[in-house]
């Protein structure tokens, strides 16, 4: 038998999210995690000791693979130059791109990823605080770093300064290096693409972007190699919040927010009563014949002639039957009239 729900205690559908709610609630998140940035300077002192201290662990664990790449990408042009318009442009592509095509199409996706990256990005930010860390490119020359971006600068829109467009470099943090968020965005994106691309074209992208994204951060000289460890363990440790962060907002939201009353159903339902024979009955009003036991609505058994049919049937017409009011029920049909039904058997 189907399992079906009490009129008015059906579960309300989950609300629908917006565009023009979405889009406010991401330029929030970046503008605050902009400010934070440029209010999280720290020491400039400081930052170069952290970046000094992260290059000696490096180089004690040989994991030290910004040199090599540095050294190449200072070298051909060819790969240096698209190198510096990768970093200073894809981020504030891709992962816009891959926010919209998730509302777009995943939909039921959608919250939990956008939730998991904002959570990242802000917790990046505590690390941006905490550890300002001076990058390769800023070290003095004596550590072995050529600025790419200063190199080439005349190719693109950023300036010697940093990567931002020529004439705002001091509207940007240059001591927020640890954690890399070029490698950890690029990170969400190739496992959005993995998990809801489908397509062997994006499967491709899904690992090309973010492992092109870490090797192009360490050529640049703008990230060390534990930069962009970090910057995948804060996107861990956001995936691993963003649920609690999910219930949270529901909680708040369900605080705040005036619950609707679930719709009663607009028809009720009729009484049933089980008749004496077994069957089941609406107990209605007599007829106007003045049987109680008459059927006033669809679905209740009807009983003719002492057959009773199931709900719904109906029993071809049959003719009066000429019998005198003393005839017996068993005559035969020449007895009782030519129009008269043949007896039950």
């Amino acid at each position: 038998m189907p399992h079906t729900e009490t009129p008015g205690t059906e579960a309300a559908p989950a609300p629908r999210l917006r565009w023009w709610t979405e889009l406010p609630l991401i330029l929030l998140v970046y503008a605050c995690y902009s400010a934070g940035r440029l209010l999280a300077r720290g020491d400039v002192s400081g930052a170069v000791d952290n970046g000094l201290s992260i290059l000696r662990f490096e180089k004690a664990l040989y994991l030290n693979f910004e040199h090599p790449l540095n050294r190449f990408f200072t070298r051909e042009a060819w790969i240096g130059i698209p190198a510096d318009f990768w970093y200073a442009s894809l981020h504030y592509l891709v992962t816009p791109a891959v926010l919209v095509w998730l509302f777009r199409s995943r939909a039921v996706r959608y919250r939990a990823a956008r939730t998991w990256l904002m959570t990242s990005t802000l917790i990046g930010l505590i690390g941006f605080t905490l550890l300002p860390t001076c990058p390769p490119r800023l070290l003095d020359a004596s550590h072995g770093f050529v600025d790419t971006m200063a190199q080439y600068s005349s190719y693109g829109w950023w300036g010697g300064a940093a990567s931002a467009p020529r004439g705002m470099g001091n509207m940007t943090n240059q001591y927020a290096a640890m954690p890399s968020l070029h490698v950890g965005w690029a990170l969400w994106c190739g496992v959005m693409l993995w998990r809801y691309g489908g397509t062997r074209a994006t499967k491709a992208a899904a690992v090309a972007y973010p492992l092109i994204t870490t090797i192009v951060v360490m050529g640049t000289a703008n990230h060390y190699f534990l930069d962009a460890v970090a910057g995948a363990a804060v996107m861990g440790a956001g995936l691993l919040l963003a649920p609690f962060v999910m219930r949270t907002s529901d909680r708040i939201k369900a605080a705040f927010v005036r619950p609707v009353a679930p719709v009663a159903a607009a028809s009720t339902t009729a009484s049933a009563a089980t008749s004496p024979t077994g069957s089941i009955t609406d107990s209605a009003a007599p007829s106007p014949t003045g049987s109680p036991a008459a059927s006033s609505a669809a679905g209740s058994s009807i009983v003719s002639g002492g057959c009773q049919t199931s709900a719904g049937e109906r029993i071809p017409r049959q003719r009066e039957s000429r019998l005198g009011a003393g005839a017996e029920p068993g005559a035969s049909p020449k007895d009782a009239g030519d129009g008269a039904p043949a007896p039950a058997r």
